[in-house]
């Protein structure tokens, strides 16, 4: 333990040595973390429509008027032509086109039907998806107002039949209480995996590590020491994000603090072990960095951060296994918003024991060869 002792005060010593790298470790994370959960925003807002009003009725004014007040349409006023709203999409100064025909209002009246055109600018698949689904939305109130006003039905039947949709773990459907865990855990690898590579490779091109080498120190030894002062300080920007995130976000944690703190020491653990593993086959800063980031775009990617995981190619679902982000992103998320106890992630708990039971073996036989 003496040992031990020793080579984590030299850790901590030469980290408070080097200023900038600890500004980086400690300050750095915290705003990346405010700054990527705003712009982390998959929320549509303020889409450009024009309407082409052909009919110029009552109805027709009603249902453009729709548009007019709901904050997610910014209205840019009625277009002439068919062929103007057409350019409007065509230059990008509208997102979508309402289209209401002549004989709107009569067509309604006499055969209890009548069709619009919703025009949408379709180059970004997602955005258009989400401007279809609100303009359809606010087309069929307004069919269903229509229908009440002129269709007779039985007195307080359709009054009666209301759906009020309760939204769970975050009823205020807010993107941010979404991303907010995913990025904070998501900030944690790189501080686990980059910071601890970069370190341990460092010291073989100035020399120490030779050092320590020739000393009577065991590998055990060597790894715990190199371990714990990275899973202090991961555990430190775990503890500074969870202040931003209550505090600043309003995001609340519903379920155990111990348990959340347990499953982020063993994501630690298994990060610092995996930038262990990476310096033991880099001879250079620039080799081990290049490395580094190598896995942490790639489990970034794959971990369910900015896309369903479930949507993903069957190959992708099978690589994901070794992913250790998506299990604590899922932790997190479960966790902090559900409440969720052990009982409810044994999978994840599981899967990210074996992950860091592999990579230490991994990387402590690494060191035994190359020393």
């Amino acid at each position: 333990m003496r040992q031990i002792r020793f080579l984590i005060e030299k850790e901590f010593k030469q980290l408070f040595r080097n200023t900038i790298l600890l500004r980086m470790m400690i300050g750095t994370p915290v705003l990346q973390l405010i700054l990527l959960s705003y712009a982390a925003n998959y929320e549509v807002k303020n889409l450009n429509i024009s309407i082409l009003d052909q009919d110029h009725t009552t109805f027709s004014q009603r249902l453009a008027g729709k548009f007019r007040h709901i904050d997610n349409f910014r209205f840019l006023g009625y277009v002439p032509s068919l062929k103007q709203a057409q350019n409007d999409l065509l230059v990008g100064r509208a997102d979508l086109v309402l289209v209401i025909p002549p004989r709107f209002e009569r067509d309604l009246y006499r055969e209890d039907q009548a069709p619009v055109q919703l025009l949408v600018n379709a180059v970004d698949g997602s955005k258009a998806g989400i401007a279809n689904g609100y303009a359809s939305s606010i087309v069929q109130d307004f069919n269903q107002e229509v229908r009440i006003e002129n269709v007779p039905v039985a007195p307080g039947l359709s009054q009666q039949l209301a759906i009020e949709p309760q939204y769970w773990y975050n009823p205020r459907l807010e993107y941010r209480t979404f991303m907010v865990p995913g990025v904070l855990f998501e900030l944690l690898i790189l501080i686990g995996m980059l910071i601890a590579a970069l370190n341990i490779v460092r010291e073989k091109e100035i020399g120490t590590q030779e050092q320590l080498n020739v000393t009577p120190i065991k590998k055990y030894q060597f790894i715990l020491g190199k371990l714990i002062p990275f899973v202090l300080i991961g555990l430190l920007q775990l503890t500074m994000g969870l202040l931003v995130a209550v505090f600043l976000f309003n995001i609340p944690i519903e379920g155990s603090l111990a348990l959340l703190y347990g499953f982020a020491f063993l994501f630690l653990l298994l990060c610092v072990g995996m930038g262990l593993l990476i310096s033991a086959v880099s001879e250079t800063q620039q080799q081990a960095m290049y490395a580094a980031f190598f896995f942490i775009m790639f489990f970034i990617l794959l971990s369910g951060l900015f896309s369903s995981i479930e949507d993903m190619p069957r190959w992708a679902q099978i690589i994901n296994i070794i992913n250790p982000l998506q299990y604590i992103i899922a932790v997190g998320r479960n966790v902090m918003l559900k409440g969720s106890g052990f009982r409810d992630m044994q999978s994840q708990f599981v899967a990210l024991l074996i992950l860091t039971v592999v990579v230490l073996s991994l990387a402590t036989w690494r060191y035994r060869k190359t020393v």
